[in-house]
């Protein structure tokens, strides 16, 4: 199953989460006002240090009031699907090529809300029907992606959404990897 967890957070995937995956995140969102340090970390399994580092090099909008909005939670989340693929520079780069300026959401080409809800709508799909060609992905991204994006968006929405869903696959595959090589016996 390609999708074990909720891509960019520790928890565990469920099918809540096939539609419209922030809308699980979104009521702890609404209930606390935005997550702390801490709870955003516990959410993504990320060192807290390392969230900070990523606010202060720019990929993540600043915080309000020491609380992580709609806005840095879905983009650290973005971030850390692809983290384990891409190096981190490529990775704000990716974000740059469609949203432009991380804090001006006007120059944003599909709000990064939507994007990541797209995306896990994507990996869902395409794990029931058991798509893995770049065609066969490149395929239903088109089917899948709204018709009011025209043009030279629609071209970078296509590329970004290929290349996340590429990199989360293969970071899917390290893990699993990974987690094979831990249970290896040594004979020696």
């Amino acid at each position: 199953m390609m999708l074990d967890k909720l891509p960019g957070t520790a928890l565990d995937f469920d099918e809540r989460g096939a539609s419209n995956a922030f809308s699980v995140i979104s009521p702890i969102l609404d209930a606390t006002g935005g997550l702390t340090l801490s709870q955003l970390a516990t959410l993504t399994g990320l060192e807290g240090s390392t969230i900070q580092n990523w606010i202060k090099r720019g990929w993540v909008a600043p915080t309000v009031g020491k609380k992580y909005g709609e806005r840095q939670v879905v983009r650290i989340m973005l971030i850390n699907i692809l983290r384990g693929t891409i190096r981190l520079e490529d990775i704000a780069r990716l974000m740059e090529y469609i949203n432009g300026e991380v804090d001006d959401l006007n120059d944003d080409i599909m709000h990064d809300t939507e994007l990541y809800n797209l995306m896990c709508q994507l990996l869902t799909q395409m794990t029931q029907d058991d798509l893995h060609s770049r065609e066969e992905i490149d395929e239903e991204i088109e089917k899948r992606l709204d018709r009011s994006f025209q043009g030279e968006n629609r071209r970078r929405l296509r590329r970004v959404l290929l290349i996340m869903i590429l990199g989360y696959r293969a970071s899917y595959y390290r893990r699993m990897a990974e987690s094979e090589f831990a249970e290896l016996e040594y004979d020696y």
